[in-house]
């Protein structure tokens, strides 16, 4: 039933390409697709650190955490827990101990389309959680909500299973079967980056298109 469905998690996505995008940047990752996927108002509130993971995809209606919960018992090593919760920031849909949680159950990491509390403590630490905003009030647990069923994050559409990507600039996703030939794209611009800022040390650079 649409609002209730429970769908399987998707495969995980290849440890190697993980440890791959790991050192990747989202700025040069965005470029390499068309620089049309991101999620603007999202921000990290964690001390620092990348996220990088396969995409446990949860939807639910704004400053409700019921599904989230649930989903939580779903995770696996290496999965983000992605949480659509339709930008609302009135309630705070999860805070120190879901986190918690998250991390136990081996979580790579946490974002939400919505506002989370307890953000001293998650400032503290080095697990990564993206989020619009923070706010004291609590959620309510009443439902409905779906898991791993597409879902819009600040405008960007995450299918369960997509390979995602964060740093301080912001979050990235996109599906496994693009990630190889999307790396080979973002080591090629990295090297040139790398040799226009070398060139600009060195006075050699005459100008042209950079990294903006």
């Amino acid at each position: 039933m649409i609002g209730q469905r429970r769908n399987p998690s998707a495969p995980l996505a290849d440890p190697a390409l993980i440890a791959e995008f790991k050192t990747a940047q989202t700025a040069i990752i965005s470029d390499n697709l068309s620089r049309l996927p991101g999620s603007p108002g999202l921000r990290p509130f964690h001390k620092g650190g990348v996220m990088v993971g396969t995409a446990l995809t949860v939807r639910t209606r704004g400053g409700d955490n019921l599904a989230i919960h649930e989903a939580l018992a779903l995770v696996r090593p290496g999965d983000v827990v992605v949480v659509d919760g339709g930008g609302d920031v009135s309630r705070a849909l999860i805070g120190e101990i879901m986190m918690t949680i998250a991390i136990h159950r081996g979580a790579a990491g946490m974002v939400i389309d919505g506002a989370i509390r307890d953000v001293g403590a998650i400032a503290a630490g080095d697990f990564p959680v993206y989020a619009r905003a923070a706010i004291h009030l609590g959620p309510y647990k009443n439902g409905p909500g779906e898991i791993n069923v597409p879902v819009t994050i600040g405008g960007m559409v995450v299918e369960p299973g997509d390979i995602i990507v964060g740093d301080e600039d912001g979050i990235v996703a996109f599906p496994q079967s693009d990630a190889a030939e999307l790396l080979i794209a973002v080591r090629k611009q990295e090297a040139k980056e790398a040799d226009t800022l070398q060139s600009i040390r060195e006075g050699r650079y005459t100008g042209g298109y950079g990294k903006q």
